[in-house]
């Protein structure tokens, strides 16, 4: 079976993390503090605070931010369970919202219309690498502004609405010229297994608010949130009689370890490579299925965004959610894993349960039910990927006919 989106472990990764078990230091030290000052460097934001994984590091900004029972957060409909979880562990309302039919991400208009006082934040989602419309948010959060209601010392700071970043999917994307990390106010990487950039689990909030803001001040307070409200790491308390220590609040435990940054150092050295190679793959696959009239390919730069190529979301005009299934099964017939991302949010019994319905969001429902995820990876060869391209053509024409 050719696998969906194996990491890329090799002897440097080997070696790095060889290096950390051997240091003696393995949990939170100086490769995971590195680490977040070569994100911080090479995203341009303000700074970066490396964490357990995506959904802990936005929790804790959301609960930062003030986010609680009354307030509302928009997201879009079309993402992974984890962007509405973390907000309904807040005790806030998550408000779902549909996406373009030209891309996988959020719909402006849909955000427009969902705004109420109570909105708190939004997290529009960079489906696939590609960079949502920022520009486009960013005025309308700007004209939300009169009907901005804060509750906080921070909300009242900014005066609107939080543009907090699910970038889980788009570390190296750009917008209008800018690393994802540097365009929203706050933006959250994830780096798990299957990411472009792995730490096995984790991830990385990158700050970028206005200067009002102290960015220091910021970094020194979400290391102690994200350790139990310490006021000093293990690393600190390891100088010469500074084991004392205060906990300054009932904090979390979502700190990033060094073994996962030693993964990440070597990672983020050679991801020029790594980008190069994953549109290498999306290119070839973009030839072959754009000369075919029943594949859309999907976008992988256009004015303003460059995509990091994270996934390859085939659509397949005409056909329904049965049909994507049957030409689904018949690419495995043929030992290719593909995927489907993904899932709108209301079709899980979670949301069905508190009232969500997937016949508000038609558009959501109908790129769903005719994608196809292809694999795409760095050591993925020029002859798997026609492979892969040969799979997918026999599988529609034995379904479709």
């Amino acid at each position: 079976m050719l696998p969906f989106s194996p990491p890329r472990i090799d002897q440097r990764i080997i070696d790095e993390v060889t290096d950390t078990l051997r240091s003696g230091w393995i949990s939170t030290g100086p490769k995971t503090k590195l680490f977040e000052k070569k994100i911080t460097e090479y995203v341009g934001c303000k700074t970066t605070v490396a964490v357990s994984a995506w959904t802990t590091g936005m929790e804790i900004v959301l609960r930062w931010w003030g986010i609680g029972p009354g307030d509302e957060v928009i997201i879009p409909v079309y993402t992974y369970c984890a962007s509405a979880n973390v907000v309904l562990h807040t005790g806030a309302k998550v408000v779902m919202v549909d996406i373009n039919p030209d891309d996988f991400n959020i719909s402006i208009e849909a955000i427009r219309a969902a705004i109420t006082p109570n909105t708190k934040a939004i997290m529009p989602v960079d489906i696939a690498g590609l960079p949502c419309d920022f520009t486009a948010i960013k005025q309308l959060v700007e004209e939300a502004k009169p009907m901005f209601t804060p509750n906080t010392e921070q909300q009242r700071m900014l005066g609107r609405i939080l543009i907090a970043s699910d970038a889980a999917h788009s570390f190296g994307a750009t917008y209008m010229g800018k690393q994802m990390g540097a365009v929203a106010d706050i933006s959250c990487f994830s780096f798990h297994a299957v990411k472009n950039l792995t730490t096995a689990e984790g991830g990385a909030i990158c700050f970028n608010l206005p200067d009002s803001f102290d960015h220091e001040a910021l970094y020194k307070l979400f290391c102690i949130k994200i350790l139990h409200g310490q006021s000093k790491d293990a690393l600190a308390k390891m100088q010469k009689g500074a084991w004392r220590y205060d906990v300054i609040e009932p904090g979390y435990k979502c700190n990033m370890t060094d073994i996962q940054a030693s993964i990440g150092l070597v990672e983020l050295e050679r991801y020029k490579e790594t980008l190069t190679r994953r549109n290498e793959i999306f290119d070839q696959y973009n030839k072959a299925f754009e000369a075919l009239d029943w594949a859309v390919s999907p976008i992988r730069v256009d004015r303003f965004r460059i995509s990091c190529c994270h996934l390859y979301q085939l659509t397949i005009k005409g056909i329904n959610e049965a049909q994507r299934d049957a030409i689904m099964h018949e690419i495995f017939e043929q030992d290719i894993a593909v995927n489907v991302h993904f899932q709108p949010l209301p079709l899980f019994t979670a949301y069905k349960d508190l009232g969500y319905d997937i016949a508000n969001y038609p558009v959501a429902y109908d790129k769903y039910s005719r994608e196809i995820s292809l694999p795409i990876y760095y050591n993925l060869t020029n002859e798997q990927v026609d492979s892969v391209i040969k799979a997918v053509t026999i599988a529609y024409h034995k379904v479709m006919g």
